[in-house]
């Protein structure tokens, strides 16, 4: 069991860091006080799924329970389960600029200013970054850089580090999606829209995916994208690339692309490809 502790001051960047471990298939859990550190492991060994990687974010928010942390990273130590801590922070003047942009109230706020509540979680939080593996400074670098970071650390002993797969669904009367590498257009699969009784359900339900995938054309079109993705992915990983994000769109998002996102997916899954799946228009998110 591999389990990653995420703490630092508040606007640093843990909530990207915590999304960053969900994509490198850790299992994630945000602001869990340390005195559960001990019930959740016993309960994720017990588990029948056999979760064997975990990321855990504890920081100011655990109020009094903080006062336990160390107690409870030796508990780790006596079991034997690797576990590494990584401490976020940034300079005060970076952290004022953040809350003030974000409109967000700092967590030890009441009463206080924020530079004040900033201070009082710096000195809190002093016994938890002397005891981190990883000190990463957040204020000069962009989301994709912090990730960077978390990534080769989490793999910097030695393993492939995972080529992800994004695959979403959209609607193009929302919009295309701009962080996306390849988008295809569903619009040449005839639209379940037009037919009363799958008017409102979507891609996600057995009857549109079964209509949608009933057409020889639609079959093609996923083997294509398979193959194109298994004839690429060695030049991204050459390029230094750490994935791919694909795109289906069509009209409202809520039809032909869904269901076309969710084949790929399934196939791709099944190819072994780690996968990340998302529908941007309807609210289901895996």
């Amino acid at each position: 069991m591999q389990v990653v502790i995420i703490s630092g001051l508040s606007g640093a960047g843990k909530s990207l860091a915590i999304d960053c471990f969900e994509d490198m298939g850790y299992y994630c859990i945000d602001n869990l006080p340390p005195v559960l550190i001990k019930d959740f492991i016993a309960l994720i060994r017990g588990d029948k799924h056999k979760i064997d990687k975990i990321a855990l974010v504890i920081d100011i928010r655990g109020g009094d329970f903080l006062d336990d942390f160390v107690k409870y990273m030796k508990l780790l130590d006596r079991r034997s389960i690797d576990h590494k801590l990584i401490f976020l922070e940034t300079a005060k003047t970076v952290l004022l600029r953040r809350f003030a942009e974000t409109r967000r109230a700092h967590p030890l706020a009441a009463g206080k200013t924020t530079e004040e509540a900033i201070d009082e979680e710096t000195a809190r939080l002093a016994p938890i970054r002397e005891m981190a593996d990883l000190i990463v400074d957040t204020g000069v670098m962009k989301s994709a850089e912090l990730a960077a970071v978390l990534r080769d650390y989490a793999f910097g002993d030695g393993r492939e580090k995972p080529f992800r797969v994004v695959v979403q669904s959209f609607g193009y009367k929302y919009g295309m999606p701009a962080e996306a590498d390849f988008i295809f257009d569903m619009r040449f699969i005839p639209n379940p829209f037009y037919v009363e009784e799958l008017r409102e359900l979507t891609g996600r339900d057995e009857s549109v995916r079964t209509y949608v995938m009933g057409f020889a054309e639609s079959v093609f079109f996923a083997g294509e994208i398979i193959m194109l993705i298994e004839r690429l992915k060695p030049s991204f990983i050459k390029e230094g690339k750490p994935g791919l994000n694909i795109a289906f769109g069509c009209t409202g998002g809520q039809h032909r692309s869904v269901a076309m996102a969710d084949e790929v997916a399934k196939r791709l899954r099944t190819a072994g490809e780690n996968v990340v799946l998302r529908h941007r228009e309807i609210s289901f998110q895996p």
